[in-house]
């Protein structure tokens, strides 16, 4: 699943995505640090792994998901 970063906060490392249907999906700094990122810039476009209805990894879109 792919979205574009909404919001990101650098001190606690959350945020929150649009999926291309406009819903907004919050995610954690949990989530953030599994994808390997240091940064989220608003406006860039990431791939999203969820766990049930709660998203469980964030990396860029040009970088694979982790394996499960």
């Amino acid at each position: 699943m792919q979205g574009t970063v909404k919001d990101f906060d650098a001190s606690t490392r959350s945020g929150s995505v649009l999926l291309d249907d406009g819903t907004e999906l919050p995610f954690d700094g949990e989530a953030f640090a599994a994808g390997g990122l240091r940064l989220l810039r608003l406006g860039q476009r990431v791939n999203l792994a969820m766990d049930g209805d709660r998203i469980s990894v964030v990396t860029l879109s040009t970088f694979p998901l982790p394996s499960p």
